[in-house]
């Protein structure tokens, strides 16, 4: 069991936890008493706060884009250094990031969570308007974000490893920037 709860806000120690174990174990293996049990807390607790596996995670993804979205604004309005800050939130947050884009998992109508996918969103918006000559930016914004939201998961989940594409010592930070560069975005 990892280290119990004593005092402070179950709330955070909770969402902490199931980070930790969807990053572990992935989405499927979570339950809600299994976390109380981690936490060293009854069963009924984490239900209290989240109500459901679908709260749960809901909370879970509304944290993970506020991170996001810090992370982002952050990296300054440079659509490559936007690009390589998403790709380093993917892997230094991957119980996060498994859960944000499954709507399958989420309360998509919860307002917090509308609000940080919103604030996220614009970070990246930030960075393709930082662009010259752009005609159709929700174009390439949406190229920008599927090319750097599908290279961060294929290196989170080890597909790129063993490839001829990169290099088994590769920084995926490098590639990220590397990617942006050759697409032309910039």
């Amino acid at each position: 069991m990892a280290d119990a709860y004593h005092h402070g806000d179950l709330r955070a120690v909770v969402l902490r936890q199931a980070a930790d174990q969807i990053a572990q174990d992935g989405v499927d293996r979570l339950s809600l008493r299994g976390l109380a049990q981690r936490a060293g807390v009854s069963h009924a607790a984490p239900a209290h706060h989240f109500g459901d596996r679908h709260g749960l995670f809901t909370a879970l993804a509304t944290e993970g884009f506020d991170l996001l979205a810090a992370e982002l604004q952050e990296a300054g309005p440079d659509l490559r250094d936007v690009a390589v800050a998403y790709v380093r939130f993917a892997l230094a947050r991957p119980g996060h990031f498994a859960v944000m884009f499954r709507s399958d998992l989420l309360r998509a109508d919860d307002p917090g969570l509308v609000n940080a996918r919103r604030r996220s969103g614009e970070a990246l918006r930030v960075g393709v308007a930082s662009l010259e000559g752009v005609d159709d930016p929700r174009s390439v914004r949406l190229a920008a974000w599927s090319v750097v939201h599908g290279f961060a998961s294929l290196w989170r989940e080890g597909a790129l490893a063993g490839s001829e594409l990169v290099g088994a010592s590769e920084d995926p930070e490098v590639v990220a920037r590397r990617i942006v560069d050759r697409l032309g975005f910039v």
